[in-house]
């Protein structure tokens, strides 16, 4: 599933693509939101934006197109009456005159009005949004305090979107990775320099993984693996997907294991069990675009 760096920089290229044009053509390829083609088709788009893991694309008419990718939906942005060569099904298609912004396979589409908005089930429940510019770490470590999230295993708790929005399954194996901290772990059993640490590479991870395209490593190492000709699946990440492979800190081997159903990568060495002590990250902090 698209995490939220994946679904935040689909949203930057579809508004590029159409936000500011009239929709010459807007298709549905779920039935029950046939009605609503005829009501959209001549109206302006006039905002893409990013929810977490879903879309919100607004038009002049006074209503948004809700999406979400869900596990398979994909989006692509043509040539006005192009498609892209696949075997997906299309559930949306927003035509201009220039561009089509298309979306593929997802089955999570809804056209919501202003009032519907608030209540709606999954927008509703979002925590704040690693990707929002205006959220810090004081912001997430008033998360980490509710006593709704405050006893939780960080495990779960990194999957949670009403904890912070746009998390998804790589992402919480690399925040673990860099915090030095065992799935296993709680808020409340941290220090607070260990909660700001944790809520620092919740922000820092997830926000150059917007920027970089999905790149957890750091750039260093990044860039030393591809001048070495490694292949992207190797240096993309620090932990993830890395199973029998060293850690990049203490070359100990990446163990998987399974929290919640889905899979995890972890350091043993780098981030004990809470039965003894946390490690705290050790690592170098690194620069980003975003901060």
């Amino acid at each position: 599933m698209p995490e939220g760096p994946e679904i935040h920089r689909a949203a930057d290229q579809i508004a590029k693509a159409i936000v500011g044009h009239k929709a010459e053509h807007v298709h549905f390829g779920l039935p029950a939101l046939h009605p609503w083609e005829s009501e959209l088709t001549g109206s302006k788009v006039v905002a893409v934006e990013a929810h977490g893991k879903a879309i919100l694309t607004r038009f002049d008419a006074g209503v948004a197109v809700y999406s979400h990718n869900q596990l398979y939906g994909k989006w692509y942005v043509r040539g006005a009456g192009l498609y892209p060569k696949t075997g997906r099904s299309l559930r949306m298609e927003i035509r201009t005159a220039a561009k089509s912004a298309l979306l593929y396979s997802a089955s999570e589409i809804e056209v919501l009005r202003p009032e519907d908005e608030p209540h709606h089930p999954y927008l509703l429940k979002l925590g704040p949004d690693a990707l929002d510019g205006n959220v810090d770490e004081a912001r997430v470590v008033q998360q980490m305090e509710d006593k709704r999230f405050a006893g939780r295993n960080l495990g779960g708790l990194l999957l949670d979107q009403s904890f912070v929005s746009g998390l998804g399954n790589y992402l919480r194996t690399e925040i673990l990775w860099w915090a030095g901290l065992h799935p296993s772990w709680r808020p409340k059993d941290l220090e607070p320099a260990e909660r700001s640490d944790l809520a620092y590479w919740i922000l820092d991870v997830t926000r150059q993984s917007y920027a970089t395209g999905g790149l957890t490593d750091c750039p260093a190492r990044v860039a030393t693996a591809k001048a070495a000709g490694v292949p992207r699946r190797r240096y993309r990440h620090a932990a993830f997907a890395r199973a029998d492979l060293p850690c990049p800190e203490c070359r100990t081997k990446i163990e998987k294991i399974e929290v919640g159903s889905r899979r995890l990568y972890l350091c043993e060495k780098c981030q004990p069990p809470r039965n003894t002590a946390p490690k705290g990250s050790s690592k170098t902090p690194r620069a980003t675009a975003q901060r």
